[in-house]
């Protein structure tokens, strides 16, 4: 995984973009990997938390140590990401302590009808990372929704292959996905240091 690609933006809120950060192999873990597939509600959240059922939170593909042998490229990216030195260095610039922290990963395949409320991010994500593929040529426009403090849309960070970004959550973060026309399926990783445990903590 290449993070030496970075631009830092301070508006509407603190966040870093990246590029070219992939390479083909893992890129096509992400596109063509099989994401369960069922009804899903579409209520502006992931996992559909609105209907008091988490619907689609059943529906999401989290690398885990059982998987995880279905996806080595993405695994490579989840080990490497647990190595101190990076864990530091995206530490550092976050300014936020990651030493205590698990990796969490998450294939994405979203379709048409998915989107995403205005939101900030739990404080347990310590970390949010989001890495675009994208195979069927969607509109670049599928990137993540940037908010003002009024709910203002005021950036869209432009969804391109091999692209993304990542921030810390804070009193200011809102993001989110307007609906938008998908025509087949936006693809992604989200990519999370988080608090509580996950099959892989970072380096001690």
């Amino acid at each position: 995984m290449n993070l030496d690609n970075l631009s830092s933006v301070d508006f509407p809120f603190k966040h870093w973009e990246i590029s070219n950060c992939l390479d083909t192999k893992t890129l096509d873990e992400i596109s063509y990997s099989n994401i369960p597939n069922g009804n899903r509600a579409y209520d502006g959240t992931r996992a559909a938390d609105h209907t008091g059922q988490g619907l689609d939170g059943k529906l999401r593909l989290f690398l885990d140590l059982e998987n995880c042998k279905f996806y080595p490229n993405l695994t490579k990216v989840i080990n490497e990401l647990q190595k101190k030195d990076i864990y530091k260095k995206i530490g550092n610039l976050l300014n936020k302590d990651l030493s205590n922290s698990f990796v969490r990963l998450e294939i994405i395949g979203d379709k048409k009808g998915f989107w995403l409320k205005p939101h900030k991010d739990i404080p347990e994500k310590l970390m949010t990372m989001m890495i675009w593929a994208n195979p069927y040529n969607e509109s670049e426009n599928l990137g993540t929704d940037l908010y003002d403090k009024d709910f203002k849309l005021v950036k869209t960070i432009k969804y391109l292959n091999n692209n993304g970004y990542f921030f810390s959550s804070g009193d200011d973060t809102w993001h989110g996905l307007e609906l938008k026309e998908i025509k087949k399926e936006r693809r992604c990783i989200q990519i999370n240091y988080v608090s509580f445990e996950t099959d892989w903590p970072v380096e001690i």
